[in-house]
């Protein structure tokens, strides 16, 4: 199956608002994230839904726009641009969906230098919010 199934239901999900419930939906049980800002690649489905509804959070402002969009069999590339705190911040979502269209693989990708940090000082506290049940 191609990647556009999968695709059709991410942009309706990141349209909703990236809503925890709905993201657990379309992420299968054994996704891995790969995020700019930390190394490791994080495994699981509660991790990669954690991560995206905090990037949801901090990044899905209203400048937020996918710009560019390529699909090849399983796998799609968006690219998209936004601004945080007046930098602005140009990244790329690389998505791998299985053959049910279920997210199997993201790693978000972004530049230049000074949105790298922004993203990461963001995201972490963003995180910590979550984590300590305080949205």
């Amino acid at each position: 199956m191609s990647a556009s199934k999968g695709l059709a239901r991410w942009h309706k999900v990141i349209a909703d608002g990236s809503d925890p419930a709905a993201l657990a939906a379309i992420i299968r049980e054994d996704a891995v994230f790969h995020s700019p800002v930390v190394h490791t690649p994080q495994e699981g489905r509660a991790i990669v839904v954690a991560y995206l509804s905090a990037a949801g959070q901090t990044l899905g402002n209203d400048s937020f726009a996918y710009v560019r969009e390529l699909v090849d069999g399983e796998n799609a590339m968006l690219e998209f641009t936004t601004e945080m705190d007046g930098i602005h911040v140009n990244g790329i979502d690389l998505i791998r969906f299985d053959e049910n269209g279920m997210i199997a693989d993201f790693k978000v990708m972004v530049r230049p230098l000074k949105a790298v940090n922004k993203v990461w000082e963001q995201m972490a506290a963003m995180l910590e919010k979550m984590k300590t049940g305080n949205r």
